[in-house]
């Protein structure tokens, strides 16, 4: 177990935690790749999309987004093409309704949520069971990542894991957005989420999925909910069997599982991070011995943009991550 500090300095020009998130987030324009895309049925009727970019199959990235992104967020799509630099192939799992189509049952996706990429990994571990495989989290996604390798413990079968901005203790970070500045992520962040919603039971409901739009329906008007406290007590504890937001925070943050992890992992934080605080970090004594915890003074959530000549940016995490990698994968 490890706790590195400083490991990242932020461009001179973005120097401050919301022009680290801002900056990539709405203006930086995502290098094209041509990606391959995979449907996967899953067990429970719905489906999966999956968004390949490699051919070669013998390392193989898992990569999570977060709240509200895809796999056509620009940290996803930068990193499929960092990996690729370096050998790796990579596989951009959406969330459900999240890759541009809804799922068709009225269960979403959620910090928790772990069934979903249990059901990646093992389906293509079989489809591919000589490839060394790896995995990377954003934000929401580094929450489910590090969640479930906790819960696997040593029948995770991953090689290296990253995971980036997380929010480990949600209740923390709910707290933290109903203040200050960072109210305007959490209205935009509820706003993409309430706009999700009504196109999910708009199209249950068009599709004849009565018993499906009938569950969103009953959940009432969203329409008033300011905070993430109440859209997790009222949609997300509600449509996935938490007894309330309390029991959803409690039983889905990740901290508390990173003890068990048995994967090398690196944990990326920011102390600045303005969907978080200091008080989510945890403890050496928290760690596994498989987990690096690198806390930077700067970086923002999932920002990390540096500047290696004048005013050009430099995607740190896009360095960082592949690095990790090339030192944790078997040969």
């Amino acid at each position: 177990m490890s706790i590195i500090q400083d490991c990242f300095r932020p461009a001179w020009w973005l120097n401050n935690p919301h022009l680290q998130t801002l900056y990539p987030a709405l203006l930086r324009k995502p290098p094209p790749l041509t990606r391959k895309r995979e449907r996967l049925p899953t067990p429970d009727g719905d489906f999966i999309d999956l968004d390949w970019y490699g051919e070669n199959h013998e390392v193989i990235a898992i990569l999570l987004h977060g709240l509200s992104g895809s796999s056509d967020s620009g940290y996803i799509v930068g990193l499929q093409k960092a990996l690729m630099q370096s050998g790796i192939a990579s596989v951009a799992m959406n969330f459900r309704g999240c890759s541009g189509e809804p799922n068709r049952l009225a269960r979403c996706y959620h910090s928790g949520e772990t069934e979903d990429i249990d059901f990646v990994y093992r389906t293509l571990i079989q489809r591919y069971p000589k490839a060394i495989f790896a995995a990377v989290g954003f934000s929401l996604g580094g929450n489910v990542l590090l969640k479930w390798l906790g819960e696997q413990g040593d029948k995770a079968g991953l090689s290296a894991v990253v995971a980036v901005s997380v929010p480990l203790l949600l209740n923390e970070c709910a707290t933290k957005l109903d203040n200050g500045f960072s109210r305007v992520y959490r209205k935009h962040l509820l706003d993409e989420l309430k706009r999700y919603m009504r196109l999910k039971q708009r199209f249950l409901q068009e599709n004849g999925l009565k018993t499906e739009a009938d569950k969103l329906a009953r959940l009432g008007n969203l329409a008033d909910i300011d905070s993430f406290w109440q859209y997790d007590d009222r949609v997300v504890a509600k449509l996935h069997g938490f007894k309330d937001v309390h029991d959803y925070y409690r039983r889905s943050s990740s901290r508390q599982f990173l003890s068990k992890i048995r994967v090398p992992t690196l944990v990326i934080q920011a102390e600045d991070d303005p969907f978080m605080t200091p008080a989510v970090l945890p403890a050496a004594d928290e760690l596994a011995p498989q987990v690096q915890l690198e806390v930077c003074s700067g970086g923002g959530h999932v920002g990390f943009v540096a500047s290696r000549n004048r005013c050009k940016a430099d995607y740190w995490l896009e360095r960082r991550i592949p690095l990790f990698f090339r030192n944790s994968l078997p040969a």
